[in-house]
């Protein structure tokens, strides 16, 4: 990439991307008009820059609101930016998630060039398990598929027969067990027991399951939700597929990302709670400033690394760390079973 500085606004500019931004419902979260005008002299210079970079900017719904909406050209969960990232025509993703997202994107756009701006973005759970680990459960549970969730790096997705996000995973192992009496769910522990509750599978003997953990949602329990009943009559309780159980056993919906911002945009209640990452809740109040949110929610220290000034540099300057490369054949053959997550989560439902 060329190196090249983006110019800095006028005044006159900058005020008016500062009143863009509050529009936004950058206002309604917090933002003081001093907060606004910092984060307008980094937006205006990075969708300026854009363009001409032809460069686009997909971000997870957890990352920070002026991103998602001071410069993302989509927002989403895995799933549906793993797809947006295979479709687009841009020459450059900068993309604003974790590592394993833009690992992603990269092993779907070999061509293009992907650039982390926090190249330290990583994932607790990507951590908990290696591809050594996966051989090693294949060879105990010879002829089970092995479905692992996106939230993985690419070395341990090549040795998968699926990728599965929160927004598919049940669909995908519903196919897998008409075919097959054992099927192997890695790495998060507790979505592999929500989804054996789910398929009416014995967890351990029918679904075998990884003991790894999201450092979000595991710190969600259950001893609460009475209270929070009894204080917000009707709200409905919305929690994440990585939750404990007992914790999904008494909400109103447990779902991923994507599926919790569609059920409250369907569904009319006096209040919703949304136990996941801060930063789905803050989308939710600015695309529905009709309803009431009550929060309970927990900030991911990987998805608030990146800020701004890191996608600038990204655009302006990038760093080498900042740059993704996924080398063959680990891109190869991860490449294989994210695609056929597609095919199988957009195929007939199974049995």
């Amino acid at each position: 990439m060329a190196e090249g500085k983006a110019p800095r606004p006028t005044p006159a500019e900058l005020a008016a991307e500062a009143d863009r931004l509050k529009g936004l419902g950058l206002g309604g979260l917090g933002y003081c008009d001093r907060d606004l005008e910092r984060a307008a002299a980094l937006t205006w210079r990075i969708n300026g820059l854009k363009g001409s970079l032809q460069a686009v900017i997909p971000a997870h719904v957890y990352q920070r609101p002026e991103i998602l909406l001071g410069v993302a050209d989509f927002q989403g969960d895995s799933y549906q930016l793993a797809k947006l990232c295979a479709e687009s025509r841009a020459k450059r993703i900068v993309f604003c998630g974790v590592r394993f997202m833009a690992e992603t994107a990269k092993i779907l756009n070999p061509e293009k060039e992907v650039l982390l701006p926090a190249p330290g973005a990583g994932c607790s759970l990507s951590e908990s398990i290696t591809a050594g680990d996966v051989r090693r459960l294949r060879a105990r549970h010879p002829g089970a598929p092995v479905a692992v969730y996106i939230n993985t790096s690419a070395e341990v997705k090549g040795e998968a027969d699926v990728v599965v996000t929160s927004a598919n995973a049940e669909r995908i192992l519903r196919r897998l067990f008409a075919e097959h009496s054992r099927v192997v769910f890695a790495p998060d522990e507790f979505m592999g027991r929500n989804l054996a509750a789910k398929l009416n599978k014995a967890p351990g003997e029918e679904l075998i399951i990884w003991k790894g953990s999201c450092v979000v949602h595991e710190r969600f329990d259950a001893f609460a939700i009475a209270l929070y009943r009894k204080s917000y009559p009707g709200v409905r309780i919305l929690v994440h597929m990585e939750c404990r159980p007992e914790l999904a056993a008494l909400v109103d919906f447990v779902g991923g990302t994507g599926d919790m911002l569609a059920y409250v945009q369907k569904s009319r209640a006096p209040y919703y709670m949304l136990m996941t990452e801060c930063g789905l809740g803050e989308l939710a109040r600015t695309r529905f400033p009709d309803k009431n949110f009550v929060f309970m929610c927990r900030l991911c220290p990987y998805m608030k690394l990146t800020g701004l000034a890191q996608v600038l540099r990204a655009l302006e300057n990038p760093a080498a760390a900042q740059r993704v490369e996924v080398p063959e054949p680990a891109a190869g053959k991860a490449r294989g079973a994210i695609r056929r997550m597609f095919e199988l989560a957009e195929g007939p439902a199974g049995r």
